[in-house]
């Protein structure tokens, strides 16, 4: 993961960044009581990945990707990020963790749910520090805090 360029600074990518960690630590947190066996703890984990990722997505697509993908460099790199988050929420959408395939399905996706992390945090927050005006960095924002109701940035620092 980067930390050179600055980006974990700016508030609304510290909030993503956040969201981000929240989910992977819920979703490494249900794959050990899978492995535990506490199927009612493990349900619940992936109730809450899937809630934390519906509102983070929201925020994402409906603010800094509207914002990037109107220019034809990113919009290729943004379209193929928001496919991924389809997919995934279709596949949460029928989560059935009493049945070992989709278990096994689930431990693929939450690696390649850490891959895509690594293409936003990495790839698409770097490079909106050089992407956005301050409008562009408005328009993100509200659509943030749209997607999380009573929701405050963090402040940087």
């Amino acid at each position: 993961m980067c930390h050179y360029c600055g980006c974990r600074e700016i508030p609304l990518i510290k909030e993503f960044i956040a969201e981000h960690e929240a989910v992977t630590d819920a979703a490494g947190d249900a794959l050990r009581a899978l492995d535990s066996g506490d199927l009612a703890r493990a349900s619940a984990l992936v109730a809450d990945m899937t809630a934390v990722l519906l509102a983070h997505w929201k925020g994402e697509e409906d603010g800094l990707f509207a914002v990037m993908e109107q220019d034809p460099e990113y919009a290729p790199y943004i379209a193929a990020l928001v496919e991924e988050h389809r997919e995934l929420a279709a596949f949460l959408a029928r989560a059935d963790l009493a049945d070992p395939a989709y278990v096994a399905e689930l431990r693929r996706a939450v690696d390649e749910l850490h891959h895509h992390i690594a293409k936003e945090e990495d790839g698409l927050f770097p490079a909106s520090l050089t992407a956005l005006t301050g409008d562009d960095w408005d328009l993100s924002i509200k659509a943030w805090r749209t997607a999380h109701p009573g929701g405050d940035l963090r402040p940087a620092g």
